[in-house]
């Protein structure tokens, strides 16, 4: 009964919203990740604050660039 529920849901326009789900939760996961580390070598390095704060945001704006990128595709696709 599952598989036959989950065969529908992939078959259908489901597979764009599983797939958007997943960019979704994926790019919010690496996003954390970047934060966390960010701030950890912030505590450990104060004077290079400057330097890894600017890597932060424009790994943070890559990342958010090609999870949209990725949403649109599936939206499109489904």
């Amino acid at each position: 009964m599952l598989g036959m529920i989950l065969l529908e849901i992939l078959s259908t326009k489901g597979a764009a919203a599983l797939g958007a789900g997943l960019v979704a939760v994926g790019a919010g996961m690496g996003l954390g990740k970047i934060g966390s580390a960010a701030m950890d070598s912030m505590a450990r390095q104060p004077e290079s604050i400057g330097k890894v704060q600017t890597a932060m945001i424009i790994i943070g704006a890559l990342v958010e660039g090609v999870s949209l990128f990725a949403v649109v595709v599936c939206l499109l696709a489904g």
